[in-house]
């Protein structure tokens, strides 16, 4: 689903960059566990336990890139292209 909000990653700031692939990998792991935990018919504890581990990693990895769109706001506010800040409250409270 395309964004209609035309922000991008952070990637010229490498670390912000590293964080956020980390995380998604990490989600990528966890998601992989939860499926494993929903075939082997584990039960609801379980499950759900596995659910928030995954919700947690991807509200993460938001976060971050909403964190690194604010700073380059702050940074650039007058920017051709830089991030406005509706754009990024809009954004953020998808996340919530």
């Amino acid at each position: 689903m395309a964004s209609e909000v035309p922000l991008t990653l952070p990637t010229n700031d490498t670390e912000a960059h590293k964080k956020i692939v980390n995380r998604l990998r990490r989600a990528q792991g966890q998601l992989g566990a939860l499926i494993t935990t929903v075939e082997s018919g584990a039960g609801c504890a379980d499950v759900i336990h596995q659910l928030s581990a995954v919700s947690k990693a991807l509200d993460r990895a938001g976060f971050l890139v909403i964190s690194g769109a604010m700073k380059e706001c702050l940074a650039n506010p007058g920017a051709e292209g830089s991030p406005q800040p509706d754009e990024i409250e809009k954004l953020f409270l998808s996340l919530s």
